[in-house]
């Protein structure tokens, strides 16, 4: 008989520059932007409040920055990461221009690094991935490295490349829509009266809110995305393994991390780029989420004094909240509470 079945592939399957036209472009609705405030409670003015994104300069509603990345992600899983055993970081992270309701995206991804694991059990797999929209436009880019399965132990390894990672995305390689005007920015539009230039590197600011997980949430989520991983939905096969239950999807985790920090951070309007990010402990249904906020850096924008830069540090903690921390590392290894380490950078309005 003839397998017409795919089984996603494994560590060997993959070589260094290949490259992937990955299927099921998607057109994004209101029904997409809807279920992903019901499942992560996001309030990020712009994406909810088609008005306000007139106001200042949009032509159209546009899509929340995180739902438009989880779903051109989700498109790369069955090429990239079906086999794996956990995604383990972001780099490069850039939004290039908005994603508007009614946009189709389809991604595509080049391999760009391999290494095996010493065990020969698995390998970390890093790709370089693009969402273009359907006027064949580059949305947004990212590198993201995961550990997949290997089939045969015995096999060979790939050559070993471990690429090197920017720091950052640069202030002049930040996508800013050229029409974004804040001069009249409101701040009773998103309730918070800070601005960009109320924050200081250095400060931290803990979000009182929770967000306990449930497994309809987290499943419902992903399946939003169309990310078909078998980590996160097949329990009977996840109970053999060291977890021994599903994971979450950590772009889920990050979505209700940036949720949890509405307080706080109201006014960031936009994610403009992720620097760095890692998955530094799973997380599982009935994990309650908090989150942790330390501002890295502050800079103005080339020729605007509407509108600043925050970098910014996101710890996503589980079971523990952010005032009974501690330290987010001991001895050079992460917190068993601390889920997520995220860089990113944000776009704030500024006084005028």
């Amino acid at each position: 008989m003839n397998d017409k079945t795919r089984a996603g592939n494994f560590f060997e399957d993959f070589s260094l520059g290949q490259s992937f036209v990955h299927a099921t472009p998607r057109t994004l609705g209101t029904g997409e932007a809807a279920l992903y405030v019901a499942l992560t409670g996001s309030r990020h003015a712009i994406a909810s409040a088609g008005p306000l994104a007139h106001a200042l300069g949009y032509p159209a509603r546009p899509v929340d920055e995180l739902l438009a990345f989880h779903i051109a992600f989700g498109a790369t899983v069955a090429d990239i990461s079906l086999n794996a055993v956990a995604n383990l970081g972001y780099a490069d992270v850039r939004f290039a221009r908005p994603v508007y309701l009614g946009d189709t995206l389809r991604a595509e991804s080049t391999v760009i690094g391999l290494k095996e694991n010493r065990d020969r059990a698995a390998g970390v797999v890093w790709v370089r991935s693009t969402a273009i929209n359907q006027n064949d436009q580059d949305v947004m880019s990212w590198i993201r490295w995961v550990m997949v399965s290997k089939r045969d132990r015995t096999r060979p390894p790939p050559p070993t490349r471990v690429p090197k990672t920017p720091k950052q995305v640069g202030v002049n390689d930040l996508g800013i829509p050229a029409f974004l005007d804040c001069r009249a920015f409101e701040t009773a539009f998103t309730g918070g009266a800070w601005l960009w230039d109320d924050y200081r590197p250095g400060e931290i600011i803990d979000h009182p809110a929770g967000m306990t997980l449930d497994e309809s949430d987290h499943t419902f989520a992903t399946r939003l995305y169309q990310n078909p991983a078998r980590l996160h939905f097949d329990a009977r096969r996840m109970r053999d393994t060291a977890f021994g239950r599903r994971l979450v999807y950590g772009g889920h985790v990050i979505s209700v991390c940036r949720a949890l920090a509405h307080e706080g951070l109201e006014n960031a309007l936009l994610i403009a780029a992720i620097n760095a990010g890692t998955h530094s402990n799973p997380t599982f249904a009935g994990d309650t989420l908090y989150c942790r906020h330390e501002v890295l850096e502050k800079w103005p924008l080339p020729g605007r004094d509407d509108l600043g830069a925050l970098r910014l540090r996101m710890l996503g903690l589980k079971d523990r909240a952010p005032a009974d921390l501690g330290a987010p590392k001991i001895d050079g290894k992460y917190s068993p509470h601390v889920v997520l380490d995220l860089d990113y950078t944000v776009l704030m309005p500024r006084r005028t």
